[in-house]
C-alpha cells in the first residue's frame, strides 16, 4: 500500500536537484518556442498567451477537477496524458471559446477576427487615417499614455500589436486570482461541502469562478480596451473608459497589473510557505471567513504594489529611466512603475513554490507551522526574490539567457522593457506540471506499508 510521499534523496538535495531540472527544462523550451534566436521565436506573442492559458487550464484540471478522469493512472503516463489534454484544451479555449464564441460579439477578444478584418482591408470605424492620427496625438498630448509609442492604428497595426491576444492575457491575469481564491480562501464554498462527484463538482466550480472572473474582468480590464478602441479610434459609447485615472494618475491597465499581481502572490503564498497563516486564525465560518480573507488579501496586495511603486526608484538611475521612457509616457514613469511592481511580484513565484513543494517548507525551527518558521520563510522568499531580480536584470539573464533584444542596452532600458513576468510564469510551468500532473515523480517516492 502506497503511503506518504517523501523526497527521494532527502533534503535539501531533492529540492536542489528538482530546482536545477525545472530551470533547465524551462530554459530549453523557452529557447525552442520563444527565444528570438531559436527555431520558433514567438516572443512575446502569441507565446505569452499560450503559456498563460496553459497555467489556467492546468489549474482547472488539478484544483477543480482533481485530475479527473486520470487520477488513478500510474506515473508517468498520467502526467503525460494530462499534459496532452492541457494543450488540446488550451487551443480550444483560445481559438474556439474566445476567438469564435466570445468573438462573435467582441472583436477585442478575437485576434482571428481582427486579422480577418485587416486582410479584407475593412475599416472598423468610418473615420479617416488623419482623424485616427489626430485622436492619437490628442491622447498623447493629454499625457494619457494609452499605448506608449503609439503610431497610426490601422487594422494592420492592430494585427501586429496583437490587441486581442493581449486582451485574452488580461483575462487570464484576472483568472489567476479569481479562479483559485474560491478554493484557497473559501474552502471551495459554496460547491463544498457537498456530495457532488467529479466531474460535476469541478464543472460547477469552473462555471461559478468563470462568472466571478467575468465580473472582475468587466470592472478592471474592459474599460482599458474601451479606451484603446474608443479614444484612439473615435468615440465609444458601448465600452466605458478607465475609471481609475483619478486614483492612479494613469489610464493604463498597468495599474491593475501591479496590484492584482501582488494579490495573486499573497493568495498563493497562503497555502504554500505560509501554510494557511494568517487566515487560519479567523474563527468565522464560511463564507464569512473567505470574505474577510479576500478583503485583507486585496488590501495587502495593493499596499505591497504601492510600496514597490514608491521604493523602486531608490535602486534605479532615475534620470536614465526618465530619459528612456516611451514617448507616450511624456516623461511620467507612473505607468512603468505600476507594471514594474507586478514584475517584482513575479520574482517571488519560483522561491515560494519550490520552497513549499520541493524543499518541504524547510526552516531551522522544529515546528514548521510556528510563527518563527512563517517569518523565516517569508523573509527568505523576499531575499530570493531580490536575488532573482538581480540575476535577470543586473547580470542580464534576460538578454544572454533568453534573447530579449530589449535588454541588450543599459540597465535603465532593461528595466523598462525587460518583460520578466513572461519568463517567471514560463519557469513555474515545469514545477507546476510536475507537482499537479506527475505528483512529484520522479523527485518524490511513496513510502510503502
Amino acid at each position: 500500500m502506497a503511503g506518504q510521499l517523501r523526497p527521494r534523496w532527502g533534503q535539501p538535495v531533492t529540492g536542489i536537484v528538482s530546482f536545477v531540472v525545472f530551470f533547465v527544462i524551462a530554459w530549453i523550451t523557452w529557447y525552442i518556442f520563444s527565444d528570438p534566436r531559436g527555431p520558433v521565436g514567438s516572443f512575446p506573442y502569441p507565446f505569452v498567451m499560450y503559456l498563460a492559458m496553459m497555467i489556467l487550464v492546468g489549474l482547472w484540471q488539478h484544483m477543480f477537477l482533481g485530475d479527473w478522469p486520470f487520477q488513478d493512472m500510474p506515473q508517468p503516463a498520467r502526467g503525460i496524458i494530462e499534459t496532452i489534454v492541457n494543450l488540446i484544451v488550451v487551443w480550444f479555449v483560445i481559438h474556439v471559446v474566445f476567438y469564435r464564441v466570445l468573438g462573435a460579439g467582441f472583436n477585442f477578444l478575437s485576434q482571428s477576427n481582427l486579422n480577418e478584418l485587416a486582410a479584407a482591408g475593412k475599416a472598423i470605424l468610418p473615420i479617416s487615417a488623419e482623424a485616427i492620427q489626430q485622436a492619437i496625438n490628442d491622447s498623447l498630448a493629454a499625457g494619457q499614455a494609452i499605448l506608449p509609442e503609439a503610431k497610426s492604428l490601422t487594422l494592420e497595426a492592430m494585427k501586429e500589436k496583437h490587441f486581442a491576444e493581449s486582451a485574452v492575457v488580461t483575462y487570464v491575469l484576472i483568472g489567476f486570482f479569481s479562479y483559485p481564491f474560491v478554493t484557497i480562501l473559501f474552502g471551495k464554498w459554496p460547491i463544498r461541502p457537498s456530495d457532488l462527484k467529479q466531474p460535476q463538482a469541478g464543472v460547477a466550480e469552473i462555471g461559478y469562478c468563470s462568472m466571478l472572473t467575468l465580473f472582475f474582468y468587466t470592472v478592471l480590464i474592459v474599460p482599458f480596451w474601451g479606451l484603446v478602441f474608443g479614444k484612439l479610434l473615435g468615440s465609444s459609447f458601448g465600452l466605458n473608459f478607465p475609471w481609475w485615472d483619478g486614483i492612479s494618475g494613469i489610464s493604463h491597465v498597468h495599474w491593475v497589473f501591479g496590484w492584482w499581481e501582488w494579490m495573486i502572490i499573497v493568495l498563493f503564498m497562503t497555502p504554500n510557505v505560509w501554510r494557511m497563516k494568517p487566515w487560519s486564525l479567523i474563527p468565522a465560518p464560511q463564507p464569512w471567513k473567505g470574505l474577510i480573507s479576500f478583503i485583507i488579501n486585496v488590501i495587502l496586495g495593493y499596499i505591497l504594489a504601492w510600496l514597490c511603486v514608491k521604493i523602486a526608484p531608490a535602486w534605479m538611475n532615475w534620470e536614465q529611466i526618465l530619459h528612456h521612457l516611451p514617448a507616450g509616457d511624456k516623461g511620467d514613469a507612473t505607468r512603468f512603475l505600476w507594471y514594474h511592481a507586478a514584475e517584482i511580484a513575479g520574482f517571488t513565484l519560483i522561491p515560494f513554490l519550490i520552497w513549499h513543494h520541493y524543499f518541504d517548507d524547510m526552516a531551522p525551527m522544529s515546528d514548521l507551522d510556528s510563527w518563527g518558521a512563517f517569518w523565516f520563510r517569508t523573509v527568505g522568499v523576499l531575499v530570493f526574490c531580490a536575488i532573482n531580480y538581480i540575476f535577470f536584470y543586473v547580470i542580464n539573464f534576460g538578454h544572454w539567457g533568453l534573447g530579449n533584444h530589449h535588454m541588450e542596452h543599459g540597465l535603465a532600458e532593461r528595466l523598462i522593457h525587460g518583460e520578466s513576468l513572461i519568463w517567471n510564469f514560463w519557469w513555474i510551468i515545469p514545477l507546476l506540471w510536475n507537482e499537479w500532473f506527475f505528483h512529484k515523480w520522479p523527485f518524490y517516492v511513496h513510502d510503502h506499508h
